[in-house]
């Protein structure tokens, strides 16, 4: 039996396990807003993750029962299909799930090796060889059943009685970046139209807040340092605030950016990865703050609105960097300027 003083040790399993129960609520959210073409986003995800770990464990010749267990392959299809357009073809979750497990992933020798966060290694492989299948997501208003989402997928043809204008071309952040570009669109203008809705798209708000609360949850578990995704959030906030109170016709509200749920997403679950950030406290400062910049500079002046994946991945290639230059002092070493 353990001494009181004594924690009791947690398994990799559980702390996925309680980052995978963190994400039901946003779950629940994104198929109450965009169907059920979320679910079988996932379920298409989960299994090709599961498949693709297992294939790859076998060939390194390790136990394939003891490391499919750890949920990691299960929290990297999850975070893919929360990320991927709900009504995307079936085959580009297939090949974005085998590209984040089997490249950005096992060939770099499993969990704990992987210096890029596979999920954003999988979504940025697709979005840049795919761009115009990337673009498919049901348009608010106009919506699918169950049966005409799955058929959507799986054959890319709506049935008879589907409506042709059910398919979106793009998110919120997508159709800002287009009008604004492209239709000579102020910010008043893009917020009035039906899209928008609310803070940050149709119910990107409610998503955002589920994300915000799934966060939250693993920070009280003490799964997350709180310094990452705050540094995010006042990153992205730190650039918008000046452009938007300098230009507001052009540019967006900073409360715009942050309550996309893309952005709510990153800041909980996806730059708190613990293999692809830093070690330390005023390292992961430093790169939830500087994600934060890229996203928002990606996302307005880039050729990428979803620009998650690539801000996340940039600074990946930094953390090794980041962690050489910002050291803790060593146990027992004499601090300058005052006692060891």
């Amino acid at each position: 039996m353990h001494s009181p003083h004594i924690a009791k040790p947690t398994t990799v399993s559980v702390i996925m396990f309680k980052v995978l129960a963190a994400l039901v609520p946003g779950l629940i959210l994104s198929v109450f807003f965009n169907g059920i073409g979320v679910l079988a986003q996932l379920a298409l995800a989960t299994a090709t993750a599961l498949l693709a770990e297992a294939a790859m464990l076998k060939l390194r010749g390790v136990p394939v029962r003891f490391f499919l267990r750890d949920g990691s392959a299960v929290l990297t299809a999850w975070l893919l299909a929360l990320t991927m357009p709900s009504l995307g073809a079936w085959w580009l979750i297939v090949v974005a799930t085998l590209f984040a497990i089997v490249i950005a992933k096992q060939l770099y020798g499993g969990l704990g090796n992987n210096p890029f966060n596979p999920a954003m290694a999988g979504f940025a492989a697709v979005i840049v060889a795919f761009p115009a299948q990337m673009a498919q997501w049901a348009s608010p208003g106009v919506p699918l059943n169950a049966l005409q989402q799955l058929a959507y997928i799986f054959t890319h043809q709506l049935p008879s009685s589907g409506a042709p204008d059910a398919v979106a071309p793009a998110t919120s952040l997508g159709l800002l970046k287009t009008r604004m570009l492209l239709d000579g669109y102020d910010v008043s203008q893009f917020f009035a139209t039906p899209l928008y809705g609310h803070v940050a798209g149709f119910g990107g708000v409610w998503i955002a807040l589920a994300y915000l609360a799934g966060g939250l949850f693993l920070w009280r578990q003490r799964l997350i340092p709180w310094q990452t995704p705050v540094a995010m959030l006042v990153g992205a906030a730190s650039v918008a605030l000046p452009l938007w109170q300098y230009d507001p016709v052009h540019f967006a509200n900073p409360l715009f950016h942050l309550t996309a749920s893309a952005t709510m997403l990153a800041a909980f679950f996806i730059v708190t990865d613990p293999v692809t950030a830093p070690t330390t406290s005023r390292g992961r400062l430093i790169f939830g703050f500087l994600v934060g910049v890229l996203l928002y500079v990606i996302r307005v002046f880039g050729g990428m609105p979803d620009a998650v994946a690539f801000a996340v991945l940039i600074m990946n290639i930094a953390v090794p960097f980041i962690d050489h230059t910002i050291k803790p002092p060593v146990f027992g070493a004499k601090r300058k300027g005052g006692p060891a």
